[in-house]
């Protein structure tokens, strides 16, 4: 993470159309296979409703806003996140989110997220 910065979360939400069921996760594994590598990103999942299986959510993490943000305005940041854009959700805008504090297994992380 950069020097006081807190990982950031990015999520973005997308709806298979009617006629092409399957069609957010194709898009996904194009779009994550092309992003592997890419400085900041720590990960990113692809999250199916359990209510709606017709409706996703992609969580992307990142070591910090600076490292998005940075990304989002390179040269590359459109085309390769192009094979997703018609499947955005056009109910939910994405959002971004900044970690405050976290938990795992054994109770609260040893190092407290800078905010």
């Amino acid at each position: 993470m950069g020097a006081g910065e807190a990982a950031v979360r990015v999520m973005l939400w997308a709806v298979d159309p009617p006629d092409d069921p399957g069609a957010v996760e194709r898009a996904y594994h194009a779009i994550s296979s092309k992003l592997v590598g890419t400085p900041g990103l720590l990960g990113n999942t692809l999250q199916r409703s359990a209510a709606d299986p017709s409706r996703y959510v992609v969580v992307s993490v990142w070591s910090g806003v600076t490292e998005f943000s940075a990304w989002e305005q390179g040269a590359n940041h459109r085309g390769t996140t192009s094979p997703l854009r018609p499947l955005q959700d056009p109910e939910r805008r994405p959002a971004i989110y900044t970690e405050v504090a976290a938990y795992g297994p054994q109770g609260p992380f040893s190092e407290a997220p800078a905010g």
